[in-house]
């Protein structure tokens, strides 16, 4: 299910947004699940996808699965010279086959900036293959932050029963503490407030702010980011006429979202938000980059080598990140 509930987006006001969806990783589950989504019935009501991708691989895949290539889609391809197909196998992803993987990801970013897509949805990578085939960024979020000169965006993750947007991302557990600064909060809060009005049909966002540390410091006993960092940053937030709140103590803060009382939380890292965040949406929950020129969103899981090309696995994930890409453009039409 899509993790927009306004009820601003039940018109269309004209065209279905184009979508523009990436392959992912070709050796992966990407393929196929988005093969299955555009089959759904959920997808083809509000979107018209666009896939940025290779279609000899997705008819290899549609053969292996009986997952067939809707006529209705289009296929572009960005390479001029894709590498052999023949060196591809599920599992398995070949240096050339990697190297070709970015390309999807900046194609997409190019149909939207130039009015060809109204979203993007990306489907998985593999960031260690990539890596060792030279790209050089974390993930989805920072490459996608580089090519629309972003310095100021946040990863949201979410379903219909909680939303969690994360102040630092992929880094190491010992480095949390130094990293969450009352400026680095403050823009976490601030982006988060600001996509919720334009694209999530919520005019006055409710955002819980977590603590770092056991019952959110315990007065300063447990540790003192709560103090001094974290509840700056929430002054300084609702003097800016947002509605941020706490610092909220971690182990209720989950619940009490999922009972109706926030509408998104501020987590201060990475396993904070996620990990009830997939407790309760490990196979629909999706991934979004807030704070973008453009709006993307993404599955919430990896490419799975050990079920691809099997048709066994889900794509829950894959329909409600289209379907939330393409009703966040719907109501980004409505806020101009």
């Amino acid at each position: 299910m899509s993790i927009i509930s306004g009820k601003k987006h039940v018109a269309f006001n004209g065209l279905k947004p184009r979508v523009a969806v990436t392959m992912g990783d070709p050796a992966g589950i990407g393929p196929e699940v988005l093969l299955k989504a555009l089959r759904s019935g959920r997808v083809r009501r509000v979107a018209t996808p666009v896939i940025v991708g290779d279609r000899r691989v997705l008819e290899v895949i549609a053969a292996k699965t009986g997952i067939s290539i809707p006529r209705y889609v289009q296929i572009i391809n960005p390479s001029d010279k894709p590498p052999a197909l023949g060196t591809l196998r599920p599992g398995f992803l070949p240096l050339p086959w990697a190297r070709e993987v970015p390309s999807y990801i900046e194609e997409a970013v190019r149909l939207v900036t130039s009015g060809d897509s109204e979203a993007i949805v990306t489907a998985p990578i593999n960031k260690g293959a990539l890596r060792k085939a030279g790209f050089s960024f974390p993930g989805h979020t920072e490459f996608l932050a580089h090519l629309t000169g972003t310095k100021d965006y946040v990863m949201m993750l979410g379903g219909k029963d909680l939303k969690v947007a994360l102040v630092t991302i992929h880094e190491p557990l010992k480095r949390v503490p130094s990293l969450i600064t009352k400026e680095k909060i403050l823009k976490t809060i601030k982006v988060t407030d600001l996509a919720f009005r334009r694209f999530f049909a919520v005019d006055r966002p409710r955002i819980g702010v977590l603590g770092l540390n056991p019952h959110a410091g315990e007065g300063g006993l447990f540790g003192d980011e709560e103090r001094s960092i974290i509840a700056p940053a929430i002054k300084s937030a609702r003097r800016s006429g947002i509605e941020a709140i706490g610092p909220v103590v971690p182990d209720t803060a989950f619940i009490r979202s999922v009972k109706g009382e926030f509408d998104v939380l501020v987590c201060m890292y990475h396993d904070q938000g996620l990990g009830p965040l997939k407790l309760l949406h490990f196979d629909d929950g999706i991934n979004a980059t807030l704070g973008l020129p453009v709006i993307r969103t993404s599955v919430d899981h990896g490419t799975a080598y050990d079920l691809a090309w099997q048709g066994a696995a889900s794509h829950a994930s894959m329909v409600s990140a289209i379907e939330t890409a393409a009703l966040m453009a719907l109501s980004a039409r409505d806020h101009g």
